[in-house]
């Protein structure tokens, strides 16, 4: 659930970037709406209402969650700053990969792995099946911020797009794929399920 709510600031920025840009009057000053710089603004706004949000809610928020606001008003204001899309086209691949990178710190630091860390009180699994899916969420994260740099800087006509339903996608393909997985392995963790005899 909470990687979905990442997902509402980049559908607001999806929507804005779609409409045609226009000039709009907004308590005695001209705003241009639609396109690219107006939807980066859509974006670090609504970030902020989203996650100080969940802030207030819950009195805190998750280093994923820092990570992904942090890098939306960075990158975000440097495009506007610098009135150029490519500090925006970088956001995404730059954020997949510190989380790929956490993934894998984990397998050194610290006693137990990152993705243990996350739904170890949900679930109980052998250690060699959490060391599976950590290295999955190494790899699905490593995917997705190549994939994202390869169709920003590639296919610049769709690559807002594919930021926002092509990361969607992925992102659902992926928890699909690992609830599978799950569910072939969940027994094994089960003490009082007996083992099939050969």
């Amino acid at each position: 659930m909470k990687q979905f709510i990442d997902f509402i600031p980049l559908l607001l920025f999806f929507i804005v970037y779609k409409l045609d840009p226009r000039t709009v009057d907004i308590a005695g000053h001209s705003l241009t709406v639609g396109g690219i710089y107006s939807a980066t603004a859509v974006l670090i706004i609504s970030s902020l209402v989203v996650y100080g949000a969940l802030f207030v809610s819950q009195r805190k928020l998750e280093k994923s969650q820092w990570l992904t606001l942090i890098a939306c008003l960075v990158f975000g204001s440097l495009t506007l700053a610098f009135h150029s899309e490519t500090f925006l086209k970088w956001k995404a691949p730059v954020v997949n990969w510190l989380f790929a990178l956490a993934f894998i710190g984990s397998h050194f630091i610290g006693d137990r792995l990152l993705i243990k860390r996350i739904m170890g009180h949900a679930i109980s699994l052998p250690d060699l099946i959490w060391t599976r899916l950590n290295i999955a969420w190494i790899a699905f994260f490593l995917f997705c911020g190549a994939a994202n740099l390869f169709v920003a800087f590639t296919f610049q006509d769709y690559w807002v797009d594919f930021k926002v339903f092509g990361s969607l996608g992925m992102t659902l393909l992926f928890l699909i794929g690992q609830g599978i997985y799950l569910s072939r392995h969940l027994h094994d963790a089960d003490p009082t399920t007996p083992k099939a005899e050969d």
